[in-house]
């Protein structure tokens, strides 16, 4: 049995994750902590959905998320953020996390995987 953890990951409960070589996580492990929050009302995960916009990470491990909403008005307004900021703060060698809601560019359906438009039924 091999108790060595690989070269340029580290060991977190849900399996070992990749890191850069400067101990910060990569982008793809920022987005796969983003992927676990999903909207409410819609049984699609956010970043299928479209609503990230941009995830940043600085030498410090501070993370920063731009990311939109489907309406102004949507009753997760104030959670989703919060979820994200969550997610993204259980990603080893992150150090803070700014989620930044944003309106520009507006959220539309085109947005979406194509992954998420089949789960949707919306061809």
């Amino acid at each position: 049995m091999n108790d060595v953890t690989p070269p340029n990951t580290v060991w977190t409960p849900d399996g070992e994750q990749p890191v850069e070589p400067s101990g910060l996580p990569g982008e793809d492990t920022l987005i796969e902590a983003i992927a676990t929050v999903y909207d409410p009302e819609i049984p699609v995960n956010i970043y299928e959905l479209g609503l990230i916009y941009a995830v940043e990470i600085d030498d410090a491990g501070g993370v920063k998320v731009e990311m939109t909403l489907t309406a102004p008005a949507c009753p997760s307004a104030q959670e989703l953020p919060e979820q994200v900021q969550n997610a993204v703060l259980m990603v080893p060698g992150v150090t803070s996390c700014h989620v930044e809601t944003v309106w520009d560019p507006p959220w539309d359906p085109s947005r979406m995987t194509e992954e998420a438009r089949l789960q949707l039924n919306m061809f």
